[in-house]
């Protein structure tokens, strides 16, 4: 009970060799697919990288000027009101009566037989000490 090994040979028809060639054939089909999925596969990982990081770095600057906005449109309030008081106070300051009672107010200026009494306020000397 020895292992003999035999050799088999194979058999020289046309069958035999035109199977053989497809079984080439159908090897070289199978990488050559295997190698353009591949291919494929890594172009669109590269093309989604590109697309997310995009649009992430997008996202990114679109937050930031949706803040820098917010901010311009607070200033914006703010300035339109100090308008409407430089506005109110150009009006005021057309009117004589308003520019002699502020001159009397701030300047001390006094009419004709009025006597000015500087009264110190309680707050500021408070706060002084």
């Amino acid at each position: 009970m020895g292992a003999e090994r035999r050799t088999v040979s194979k058999m020289e028809t046309a069958y035999a060799k035109q199977q053989e060639y497809a079984e080439i054939a159908s090897a070289r089909k199978r990488k050559l697919l295997m190698r353009r999925l591949s291919l494929f596969f890594v172009f669109a990982s590269v093309l989604s990288y590109l697309m997310i990081s995009s649009y992430l770095s997008q996202s990114a600057k679109l937050e930031a000027k949706v803040a820098q906005k917010a901010k311009l449109d607070h200033e914006l309030s703010n300035l339109k009101k100090q308008q409407a008081i430089l506005k109110e106070n150009i009006v005021k300051l057309n009117d004589d009566d308003y520019i002699a009672k502020l001159a009397r107010k701030e300047y001390f200026f006094s009419d004709q037989n009025e006597i000015i009494f500087n009264i110190p306020d309680e707050k500021k000397e408070k706060s002084t000490k």
